[in-house]
């Protein structure tokens, strides 16, 4: 539950102004790169009026944890490919790990209720690899669940890269753009999901 004073975004607030670019009139479809932790390059203002390119292009938000930076790159490469095919415009913040991302994702929330921001879907992307201490398993179901609660409580088209795997072996496999590719998956998944949205007319 949100804190009191709080704003709390919901679906019910914003039915987003992308649209797939193959629906009809009822919108059913036919080195590191690390940024500054926190860096949100594109703000909207509240009196911002939707154009024609609003209704094409859909605005992404990427959340990407930082911990493992050679991984999140691999990851933020994958995605920024899918993205860019699509001809999404595209933010970026970065947090610091795992942990970090739910929060960020709130205050993203946030921002949108207060109309500082506006988005249409969200990938995020990190890795929490499994040391010798249980602290992988809180990282890996406490983010997971929080990340969930969010996505359920206001219906968000979102597409989930975040990793949790056994050894730096197996990120790789999945992050590697060669392989896996699940930042591109994640990417992906979010686009398809704001489609799903539109589809059922949230």
């Amino acid at each position: 539950m949100a804190a009191p004073g709080n704003p709390r975004w919901t679906n019910a607030a914003r039915h987003g102004s992308y649209r797939h670019p193959e629906a009809g009139s009822a919108g059913c479809p036919a080195g590191s790169s690390r940024a500054p932790f926190g860096a949100l390059p594109r703000d909207r203002p509240e009196n911002h009026e939707s154009d024609e390119s609003d209704m094409t292009t859909p605005r992404i938000l990427i959340i990407d944890a930082r911990f493992y930076d050679d991984i999140a790159d691999a990851l933020l490469a994958g995605a920024t490919e899918v993205l860019e095919g699509h001809g999404a415009d595209v933010t970026r913040i970065s947090v610091p790990g795992v942990l970090e991302i739910p929060a960020a994702l709130a205050m993203a929330l946030a921002a949108m209720e207060s109309g500082q921001a506006d988005f249409d879907g969200f990938v995020l992307l990190g890795c929490v690899i499994r040391g010798e201490t249980s602290h992988y398993d809180i990282v890996a179901n406490e983010s997971a669940r929080a990340v969930m609660e969010l996505v359920i409580d206001a219906a968000l088209p979102l597409g989930n890269g975040i990793l949790t795997v056994e050894n730096r072996e197996q990120a790789w496999a999945r992050a590697d753009v060669q392989q896996k590719n699940k930042g591109g998956a994640a990417a992906q998944a979010a686009l398809d999901m704001i489609a799903v949205r539109d589809r059922l007319g949230v």
